[in-house]
């Protein structure tokens, strides 16, 4: 009994952190697409080996898994738009958690590299 109860559980949050990250974001430009102002930064929160392989076109590079970001949100525009990518939206998710406690506000979780293509219609580049 007690182990159908944590495997139910588990489905559970899985499933939750499943329909999280696969949603695209939404924006004034409509259903799915989210439009990038002058003063919005895009950022990968991948690995230098996975942004090799393909990124954004304009995104920055800021290892999540490497401690990149963490170093680098002191030196961040905390008033500035951030669009925030990786490969499947868990990293994203966490480094958006992280910029938060740091007191930014205007934050958008574009899932995985693909999904952040689509919703800002930009390029992948190697």
């Amino acid at each position: 009994m007690r182990r159908s109860i944590v495997i139910s559980l588990s489905t559970v949050a899985v499933l939750f952190a499943l329909a999280g990250c696969s949603a695209l974001p939404t924006s004034a430009g409509g259903a799915g697409t989210v439009e990038i102002g002058g003063d919005t930064m895009l950022l990968d929160v991948r690995t230098a080996e996975e942004y090799a392989a393909g990124h954004l076109d304009s995104a920055h590079l800021l290892d999540f898994n490497r401690g990149d970001l963490a170093a680098e949100i002191p030196s961040l525009d905390s008033d500035a738009e951030y669009l925030v990518y990786c490969r499947s939206g868990n990293r994203s998710s966490q480094a958006i958690a992280l910029m938060e406690q740091a007191g930014f506000t205007n934050l958008t979780n574009l899932g995985s590299l693909e999904q952040a293509s689509v919703a800002t219609k930009l390029p992948i580049v190697n």
